[in-house]
């Protein structure tokens, strides 16, 4: 049954909170009537940090994180390992390594991961500027650390053939990753352990 609403105005926001990822009518409901019972200054807040947030919110331009500036604080600070770079699929990969406090060195973000059933190939993710990167010099490991799923490993081994004459040491994080699980879900000791036991990467799905 659909929901009838007392205001359209109170409908149209509900209809936008409810097409955020995870987020069904009912707890759209919530947010919005949370967001009515705010002082109007706090809502303003919040919904200029949302556009701020689109329009000046940026993408590094070595790693494809995101960052406030060009270059994000990662590639820019020089106490950071910039011989090790580590691969993930998306910010959030890099959000949880950096909370396990495990890992020094760098990262490259690719944007996903290979899939051809959701219509995703090589060439829409940042693969040709790892291989770039690489070629630039000056990197002594790539650690490929994607999500232990099925398009995880099949981008694992495209980047592995990309990358296997280019003189550097090609690791894969340790299987403490539970099979088809998502880094970003996985504790903290259990990844930081992961990030710390890396393996050569032989080649192989």
């Amino acid at each position: 049954m659909d929901q009838l609403y007392s205001s359209a105005l109170l409908e149209k926001a509900v209809n936008e909170f409810a097409k955020l990822p995870g987020i069904g009518g009912k707890t759209a409901m919530r947010l919005v009537l949370h967001l009515l019972r705010q002082d109007a200054s706090a809502v303003e807040s919040f919904g200029q940090a949302l556009v701020t947030l689109k329009h000046d919110v940026k993408y590094c331009a070595v790693c494809h994180n995101i960052s406030d500036t060009e270059v994000c604080g990662i590639c820019a600070d020089n106490r950071r390992d910039h011989t090790t770079v580590c691969v993930v699929e998306n910010i959030q990969d890099v959000m949880a390594i950096e909370n396990t406090q495990q890992y020094k060195g760098v990262y490259h973000v690719l944007g996903g991961v290979i899939s051809p059933m959701d219509g995703v190939g090589p060439s829409d993710l940042q693969i040709q500027s790892l291989v770039g990167r690489v070629a630039e010099g000056g990197i002594r490991e790539v650690i490929l650390a994607l999500s232990p799923t099925m398009e995880g490993d099949t981008t694992n081994f495209y980047i592995y053939r990309k990358l296997e004459n280019a003189g550097v040491r090609i690791t894969v994080i340790a299987r403490g990753v539970a099979q088809n699980d998502e880094l970003q879900y996985t504790d903290e000791v259990t990844l930081g352990r992961s990030i710390v036991n890396r393996v050569v990467f032989t080649g192989k799905l």
